[in-house]
C-alpha cells in the first residue's frame, strides 16, 4: 500500500512574481483556499497518512502556516468564531501528517526527492506536484489503484496538443495495456513536435519504486546544473522495471503561471 508522499515545495516561482516575491506560491489562495491544501486533500482521500514537504529556508512560511497554534487559540477564546474553530481544527489534522526537510540549494527535483531518502518506508511511494492541481477527480486515488493491481510505477498522463509538446516531458510509449494506461518505453523532455513520440504529456503525480535513491545518489547534473527525476526514471526503465503512463480523468489546472492561477480560481468557482 502506499502510505507516503512527498512534495517539493522549495521553488521560489518566478512565474508567479511580484506575488511570491512576499508570499510563497503554495499559500496564495485558490477561490479562497490555499493552493497546498487542495493537494493535501488529494493524499487523505487517496489514503495517505504521512506527507513530507520538501522546503527550503527561505520558504519557511510554509511550515509557519502549520504552527500558528497560540494564534488561534488566541483568537477562539475571543470569539468563538465556529468558522475559525473549523479552521484550525483542519489545520491540526493536516500538521499532524506533515514532517519538514530542506532543499536550501535549488538542484533539481531530483536532488528534491534524494532528500527524503532516509523518511521512505515501504517499497514505493507518491510524490505530488503543487503546481499541477487535478481536480473533479482524484488522480492520485486512481493511480493507486493500478499501482495495486500491477504492482508497478506509475506515472500521470494528459493527452495534449501537438503543437505544445516542447512544452512537455514526453512519454514514449511501450504497448496499451487498457483503456487509460500504457506502459512506458521511455520520457523525452521538451522534444520537438517532430522528435516527439507521441502526444501524451508527464504531468505532476508520480508513484516511484524507493530504490530510485540508489540511482539519484550517482547521477549526474543535467541541465542547468540540476538532478532531474525523469534521469533516474529513465535510468529504471533501462533496467526493465515497469512504468505505467496513467491517463486520468480530472480536470488538471496549471497554478505555475498568472494565468494558470487566476483560471484555475475561476475554474474551482465553479464546481
Amino acid at each position: 500500500m502506499i502510505k507516503q508522499a512527498i512534495i517539493p515545495l522549495a521553488g521560489l516561482g518566478t512565474r508567479l512574481l511580484p506575488l511570491t516575491s512576499v508570499f510563497a506560491k503554495e499559500l496564495l489562495p485558490i477561490n479562497g483556499k490555499p493552493g497546498i491544501e487542495y493537494i493535501l486533500d488529494e493524499c487523505i482521500e487517496a489514503g495517505i497518512k504521512e506527507v513530507i514537504f520538501i522546503i527550503s529556508k527561505k520558504k519557511i512560511m510554509i511550515k509557519n502556516y502549520f504552527y500558528k497554534d497560540k494564534f488561534y487559540k488566541k483568537i477562539i477564546a475571543k470569539k468563538k468564531d465556529t468558522r475559525i474553530i473549523n479552521e484550525y481544527k483542519k489545520i491540526l489534522k493536516y500538521k499532524k501528517m506533515i514532517k519538514f526537510v530542506y532543499q536550501n540549494e535549488p538542484l533539481g527535483t531530483g536532488d528534491a526527492v534524494l532528500k527524503t531518502k532516509k523518511y521512505i518506508k515501504d517499497r514505493f511511494f507518491l510524490m505530488l506536484l503543487p503546481d499541477d492541481l487535478i481536480v473533479k477527480n482524484n488522480c492520485s486515488k486512481s493511480m493507486i489503484k493500478i499501482h495495486n493491481k500491477y504492482k508497478s510505477s506509475v506515472m500521470a498522463s494528459m493527452n495534449v496538443d501537438r503543437k505544445t509538446v516542447s512544452r512537455w516531458g514526453i512519454y514514449e510509449l511501450n504497448k496499451k495495456i487498457n483503456k487509460n494506461n500504457y506502459s512506458i518505453k521511455g520520457v523525452i523532455e521538451k522534444p520537438s513536435i517532430k522528435k516527439a513520440p507521441s502526444n501524451k504529456a508527464v504531468i505532476g503525480r508520480y508513484i516511484l519504486p524507493k530504490n530510485i535513491f540508489s540511482r539519484l545518489i550517482k547521477q549526474k547534473p543535467g541541465n542547468n546544473g540540476e538532478i532531474h527525476i525523469t534521469d533516474a526514471i529513465q535510468s529504471l526503465i533501462n533496467e526493465n522495471y515497469k512504468f505505467i503512463a496513467h491517463n486520468f480523468s480530472g480536470k488538471y489546472l496549471d497554478c505555475g503561471t498568472m494565468k494558470g492561477y487566476i483560471k484555475s480560481s475561476l475554474e474551482i468557482s465553479k464546481l
